[in-house]
């Protein structure tokens, strides 16, 4: 029986997000992981759209309080979780009244991009690792699903969390799907980003922060690449063959799942080299 501690940083997962290819793979690709044996965490954002008295939310207080700095501002990060019962599978839920309580997503009514989206993805990977501490709870792997997830690479290979006893080992997988968004994130969001840590050449690719340059900068700090849904654009498949990452082609989910199974045990023989 495979063995491992899988930690799934998502954009979203059905029952609490509408059905695309991204909750799909958040709501199925945990639960087939877990049956195989391996012990899993699975985090999305608690977007407001996600009803918290149907799908029976709650907070975890002693998880929860913490206060993220973020451009000279104090967020506090709230913890909420809840189960779906029929896969026994625990989501957690990182929430906090200036991000995640408007009535969407990442987009407004117009289909633009929130103007502090820069902050909320900060905020998002930040929660996730400052919660992983909390639990006291070391991931082999680290498998990012959806842009919103997008930074989580960058902060466990180049910033302080590298050093952490809790992820300076684990090892990065990214998904990439179809979900590229038009324009760019504020120009404000590299100055935030350099308060988080890394050096110069980390920076050059967030100064213009697009959607194909978030994803270049977080294959670049993955050990791995899934292409999890067909149209995905060709320049980041290049991209993540020219880095020398291992990739997954694309293939339908029942193929593609075991194929990911099997990749995990790649990367931890990879670790005990």
């Amino acid at each position: 029986m495979a063995k491992g501690r899988i930690l799934y940083i998502n954009q979203e997962i059905i029952p609490y997000s509408p059905e695309t290819e991204v909750s799909y793979y958040g709501r199925y690709l945990p639960s087939y992981i877990q049956e195989q044996g391996r012990e899993i965490r699975t985090f999305m954002p608690r977007f407001s759209y996600v009803n918290e008295r149907r799908n029976q939310l709650h907070e975890v207080i002693r998880l929860s309080g913490m206060n993220l700095i973020i451009d000279d501002s104090d967020h506090q990060l709230i913890i909420k979780v809840a189960s779906i019962q029929s896969a026994r599978l625990q989501v957690y839920f990182i929430d906090n009244e200036d991000y995640f309580q408007r009535k969407a997503n990442a987009f407004d009514v117009d289909g633009n991009l929130f103007e502090d989206n820069d902050e909320r993805i900060i905020f998002y990977a930040r929660g996730v690792l400052e919660t992983i501490k909390k639990l006291s709870w070391k991931p082999d792997i680290i498998h990012c699903l959806g842009w919103f997830a997008a930074l989580l690479p960058f902060y466990v290979k180049r910033t302080e969390y590298k050093n952490n006893p809790f992820f300076n080992d684990s090892k990065v997988v990214l998904s990439l799907f179809n979900d590229e968004f038009q324009g760019s994130l504020v120009e404000s969001f590299l100055k935030k980003l350099k308060a988080e840590g890394g050096t110069a050449k980390d920076w050059k690719i967030y100064k213009e922060p697009t959607y194909l340059n978030l994803m270049k900068a977080a294959i670049s700090y993955s050990d791995a690449v899934v292409v999890a849904q067909e149209g995905v654009n060709q320049e980041l498949i290049d991209f993540a063959i020219a880095s020398k990452k291992q990739v997954i082609e694309y293939a339908p989910f029942d193929e593609q799942k075991e194929k990911i199974n099997a990749l995990y045990d790649s990367l931890a023989v990879i670790e005990e080299e």
